[in-house]
């Protein structure tokens, strides 16, 4: 079954993982911009990060048969350091006209304190004027609150809503994304977040319409062929064939396609 993985950070795994995912029908990565494991101490070595991203990654992603695409943002963790962030969002514009950057993200609340709402709203903004897509970061904590406020404003920016994604819904916030109607909703296959039996219960309930499975794996102990073992699950248990193609690939092709850059 052909697969893209629409939420990955490549930059903490290994080759290993690239070979492994090949050989499970994986064609195309998407990996927005996450935290690094600590706070960055300035705006630099956030353009550093994206320049990896955008010139290294997708070479590296490339060599084993995998098209490699990036979204660029400030991430939640660190959306309180106003000054670092402020001064990256004024200059990721140039970034964002790479070849390879679909869209900004993935951005958000964390803890939803200090700058985080402006910094969330900087970006909104920048991405609607771009018209780019929008990978959309829902909180750990306090999820249902903090998911309710992202909603909000993205209501009150007036973002057009099939180009945003909103991600790591769980069964606390899906009716939350799925009611706001025209963006795509993302369901993350992490060992903290869902596993596949869940997956497949809201997929059951909501339909396979808008709904796009991803792993989300990085520096924790998550696994890059997540999605693909999902699919095997899914039609195991019986899920139909087209919905389990909806949701492994048909709909993130449809997403990302809204980007003239992005290619299958």
């Amino acid at each position: 079954m052909r697969i893209i993985e629409p939420h990955i950070h490549m930059y903490a795994r290994t080759t290993d993982d690239y070979e492994k995912m090949k050989g499970v029908g994986i064609e195309v990565v998407v990996e927005p911009s996450f935290w690094a494991g600590t706070d960055r101490t300035c705006a630099c070595s956030f353009y550093d990060y994206f320049n990896h991203l955008l010139n290294f990654e997708n070479i590296r992603a490339k060599k084993y048969g995998i098209r490699h695409y990036t979204f660029i943002g400030v991430n939640p963790k660190e959306a309180r350091n106003t000054e670092i962030a402020s001064e990256v969002i004024d200059n990721m514009e140039k970034f964002l006209n790479h070849p390879n950057a679909l869209g900004i993200g993935e951005i958000g609340f964390d803890k939803m304190e200090g700058s985080e709402e402006e910094v969330l709203r900087r970006q909104l903004r920048m991405a609607e004027k771009l018209e780019m897509l929008v990978i959309i970061h829902t909180a750990h904590v306090n999820k249902k609150k903090a998911t309710e406020r992202q909603i909000e404003i993205i209501k009150e920016e007036k973002i057009t809503l099939n180009r945003i994604i909103i991600d790591h819904n769980t069964e606390e916030i899906m009716d939350l994304s799925m009611n706001l109607e025209g963006n795509f909703c993302g369901i993350t296959l992490y060992p903290t977040k869902m596993n596949a039996s869940r997956a497949m219960a809201l997929i059951k309930k909501y339909g396979s319409d808008r709904i796009i499975l991803n792993s989300s794996a990085d520096w924790g102990k998550s696994y890059p062929c997540n999605v693909a073992d999902a699919a095997s699950e899914m039609l195991a248990l019986g899920l139909p064939k087209p919905d389990v193609e909806n949701v492994v690939f048909n709909n993130a092709r449809n997403f990302f396609s809204q980007s003239p850059k992005f290619n299958v």
